[in-house]
């Protein structure tokens, strides 16, 4: 967390104890002026209307009630969702449960560069199709979707769009009027926020996007979103998206030159490392990398001391591949051999040298040991 961030929820979390749904008091009209502080800095980060943000415990409650919310409105009039290969499993796993329930769900491969090509989407488009949802910028391979593009083909066609943004927000310019978007997920954890705390925003329009909500009680955010409002994560998630907002562009440039850095340090002192999806359009900080002759079961637990993992961190108990990373086409050997490291906003030059270092030493001795 950011230590600004870090200082609103304290400070929230200390001062402002009323319930925000609470109108007859002064401690309630605290916590509701906060909510609706944070409502239009989350929006301003997508540049959308905040009164279409409604706040979740994350992207994937927003990636849920996104999904079945739209096909529960829908009934049985359209029954066809288009998706990728991509998505986070907050994605792929509500899609699979609606394939069980007689939903037909289309997901469209990527290929081995890890970038939707906007007329594979188009091209299976059709009448019956209610949905297209698409990742914004994939979390283990970090390439950036052409949102824009099928946004504006799918509009075209009258079919909703759903995106999830949570890895975007911090380093993509966002816009959801230029991306053509009906529903747009968000996580504060993802832009050096407190964990537990998220959005999604729904398109206002006449008549209103049909949506129902997963679960009900106490009639929050529109009734979307019951329960009582998290003021603090609130607060803080709203001075995160203010931050991002403030420093995306510079931040993305600093975080850049550390991954390049940290690329060619690597590539100069090992052999047969290849990064994983395109280099660009990448996350500036997403590096997603395959060691030849040496698994990445093998790697992890000698390389403690630094904070990676073999695939998606939602995922990483899971045994067997990543699915992202074989819908590139990669093999089990090479998808097994594949490391997913993340730089961010605290990240210095001074640890990128030191993780090469670790790599590299752990990387000569196994192969030596695999010989």
């Amino acid at each position: 967390m950011d230590p600004l961030v870090l200082e609103v929820l304290q400070r929230v979390q200390r001062d402002f104890y009323g319930n925000a749904s609470s109108s007859g008091h002064s401690f309630g009209w605290g916590a509701q002026a906060l909510v609706k502080e944070a409502r239009l800095q989350v929006a301003q980060l997508i540049q959308a209307d905040p009164r279409g943000i409604v706040f979740t415990s994350g992207a994937t409650e927003a990636n849920n009630i996104a999904l079945l919310g739209t096909a529960r409105a829908a009934g049985n009039s359209k029954r066809k969702i288009i998706t990728t290969t991509l998505e986070h499993s907050s994605v792929a796993c509500p899609l699979d449960h609606l394939e069980k329930q007689g939903w037909e769900v289309v997901r469209v491969a990527s290929g081995e560069t890890g970038i939707i090509h906007p007329e594979d989407v188009v091209d299976v488009v059709d009448e019956s199709t209610l949905l297209v949802s698409v990742i914004a910028a994939q979390n283990e391979i970090g390439t950036v979707q052409p949102v824009k593009e099928i946004g504006a083909a799918c509009r075209a066609k009258g079919v909703l769009v759903h995106t999830d943004a949570a890895q975007a927000a911090a380093h993509v310019e966002l816009d959801v009027n230029e991306l053509g978007v009906d529903l747009l997920s968000l996580s504060a954890h993802k832009i050096y926020g407190p964990k537990g705390v998220g959005a999604l925003w729904v398109r206002r329009c006449h008549p209103p996007l049909p949506l129902e909500p997963c679960f009900y009680g106490g009639g929050q955010e529109g009734g979307l979103r019951p329960g009582t409002l998290n003021v603090p994560g609130i607060a803080a998630f709203g001075e995160a998206c203010r931050l991002a907002l403030m420093n995306r562009e510079e931040e993305a440039l600093r975080i850049q030159e550390l991954k390049l850095k940290f690329l060619k340090h690597l590539s100069e002192k090992l052999t047969g490392v290849f990064l994983n999806g395109v280099a660009e359009p990448r996350l500036p900080g997403n590096i997603n990398i395959r060691i030849e002759g040496v698994r990445a079961g093998q790697l992890l637990p000698k390389l403690t001391v630094l904070a990676l993992s073999a695939g998606s961190a939602c995922r990483s108990d899971e045994p067997g591949p990543s699915p992202v990373l074989m819908s590139l086409g990669l093999d089990k050997n090479q998808a097994a051999s594949s490391l997913r490291i993340g730089l961010g906003r605290f990240t210095t030059a001074e640890e990128i040298d030191f993780a090469v270092e670790k790599i590299v030493a752990v990387v000569h001795k196994l192969r030596n040991e695999n010989s």
